[in-house]
């Protein structure tokens, strides 16, 4: 998460390279807080076209990047700060407690702490942290570990160079779209959770002011709702896509009671069953883990936070008050972004707004 540091830029790049959509946002400093100067979603799979994802290339994404910049009329070395991020299964993050260390002991000590609590190689591994904060009593130091493998960010630097973009800060996924939450509010204390559902994975973050910090992967994304539509419905691929933004979570079938001999119930699960069921196992697990259930609210980030109806099932499901996020409420618009309020640039919005 963002360290409370003074923000020197002037303009800043925030660049969400997703599996489906590519999301910039150019954002302006301010004496307080941020303008808005630009932004775009752009996909990368031809439209109408079921993606398969494991033919899926990072040849994509260099030609589509190129033209948002010339859309949007950014020259890339004129902008001297850019942030993009990267996540998925080569990046892991974790809070752990250790003995205070003084600065030039505590790197070099925190990698091989990190070797026991994060699944990446020692030769492979490239490691930051962040002090949370120290004990008083102990000066135990609460930290978290983010980690991500050279060749993740190799193909990620190798993306932005082929656009003509040159690298610059790389943040991991969950931290940046917590940003996008904890530098647009005015957080109290407690506990927030934020859903951000992808294309094809979803990512949960759990976060407070004095509250453990937590992240992990879920594997059922927007797609996955549309691939329920197409076997309910027997559609084809872009007929669910349409339907599925039309209609939402009404498309979702009641099951019928069928009468069984055995008492289990092995009807296929919907997504938004899967999701629900695997978001519960995590606040069960939060819970014992950090000691602390004091849950505020859900907020609902990512382009499958759109999904109407959503919200509702999830609140009553969990049982924690749940709400789309708007990512753009802190920023100062022009006239004609002033409705803006789409919850896909969460990412991008939390990666241009992220202090040095």
């Amino acid at each position: 998460m963002a360290k409370k540091k003074k923000v020197k830029f002037k303009e800043s790049i925030g660049l969400d390279i997703g599996e489906y959509n590519i999301k910039m946002v150019h954002l302006k400093k301010q004496h307080q807080g941020f303008s808005l100067i630009n932004y775009e979603s752009r996909s990368t799979i031809a439209e109408g076209v079921e993606p398969v994802q494991s033919d899926l290339s990072p040849d994509r994404f260099p030609p589509v990047l190129s033209s948002m910049l010339q859309t949007m009329k950014i020259k890339p070395r004129k902008i001297k700060r850019i942030v993009s991020s990267i996540g998925g299964e080569n990046t892991s993050i974790k809070q752990i407690k250790t003995i205070f260390l003084p600065d030039d002991e505590l790197e070099s000590a925190l990698f091989f702490e990190a070797k026991k609590h994060l699944p990446i190689s020692g030769s492979e591994m490239m490691l930051d942290y962040q002090v949370r904060h120290v004990e008083e009593k102990s000066n135990n130091m609460h930290i978290i570990l983010a980690s991500s493998t050279k060749s993740e960010v190799n193909a990620h630097t190798q993306i932005l160079s082929s656009a003509g973009m040159s690298p610059g800060i790389i943040d991991l996924e969950p931290l940046a779209v917590a940003n996008s939450y904890l530098l647009n509010e005015a957080i109290e204390e407690g506990v927030y959770i934020i859903l951000d559902i992808g294309a094809f994975s979803s990512n949960l973050v759990i976060f407070g002011p004095q509250a453990k910090f937590f992240a992990r992967d879920i594997d059922w994304g927007g797609f996955n709702f549309t691939k329920d539509i197409m076997k309910a419905k027997n559609m084809d691929y872009d007929e669910a896509e349409k339907y599925k933004f039309e209609h939402g979570l009404k498309t979702e079938e009641k099951k019928e009671k069928k009468d069984s001999l055995i008492a289990l119930d092995i009807t296929e699960k919907t997504t938004t069953e899967l999701i629900v069921q695997e978001v519960k196992r995590s606040l069960r697990y939060y819970v014992k883990e950090a000691g602390n259930s004091d849950f505020r609210k859900i907020l609902l980030v990512g382009g499958g936070a759109k999904l109407i109806g959503l919200p509702e099932y999830l609140n009553k499901e969990l049982n924690v008050p749940t709400e789309i996020f708007n990512p753009f409420i802190g920023l100062d618009k022009p006239a004609k972004f002033a409705d803006e309020s789409d919850p896909e640039f969460a990412l991008a919005i939390g990666l241009a707004m992220r202090p040095e």
